[in-house]
């Protein structure tokens, strides 16, 4: 079920994605946009990857969920906010439309190689600011409800079963 909350935060990036497109009134480029998407997804699933693997060692180590959940995200926030912020730094000029043509070794406003990409940098952009602060909040959150859950389902299965087999039933070893 952890692969689902991975996924969730690539869901809610998309949210961001196309918040951007809107607020810059960019058009949405099938091409240039899908390429966004499936980037964007790529550090979204990663920053996700890093905070549960995090939190599953941790309580594969004896600590409770909540202590886990909470101990993961201080450990684990300067890895994610620092690779969000690596890429919209690095995504800044796309959209500025800044480049530097080495053809004539001067720096350009409006070059036709940075029109093309402005799509793809403001999804990535605008997903990444938005995921970043969802996957530090909802992903340990979804983690802590589900194996909240698992912990209540499996005693009450145990519960359910002392009850019609018996008490004397339980130990089979």
């Amino acid at each position: 079920i952890q692969p689902v909350i991975i996924l969730t935060s690539v869901v809610l990036s998309l949210g961001g994605a196309f918040l951007g497109l809107a607020v810059i009134n960019s058009p949405f480029g099938v091409i240039m946009t899908g390429v966004g998407i499936i980037s964007l997804a790529g550090v979204v699933v990663n920053n996700a990857i890093v905070l549960i693997d995090y939190t599953n060692k941790l309580r594969n180590n004896g600590m409770g969920i909540r202590e886990a959940v909470v101990a993961a995200g201080a450990t684990r926030l300067r890895p994610v906010i620092l690779t969000a912020v690596t890429t919209i730094l690095g995504l800044l000029p796309m959209v500025t439309g800044i480049s530097y043509d080495f053809h004539v070794m001067a720096l350009s406003l409006s070059s036709e190689s940075s029109q093309y990409w402005r799509t793809m940098a403001i999804v990535v952009i605008f997903g990444l600011m938005i995921a970043t602060i969802l996957t530090l909040v909802v992903v340990p959150t979804l983690y802590a409800l589900i194996e909240n859950s698992k912990l209540k389902m499996a005693s009450g299965y145990s519960k359910t079963r002392e009850f019609f087999l018996g008490p004397e039933q339980m130990d089979l070893t």
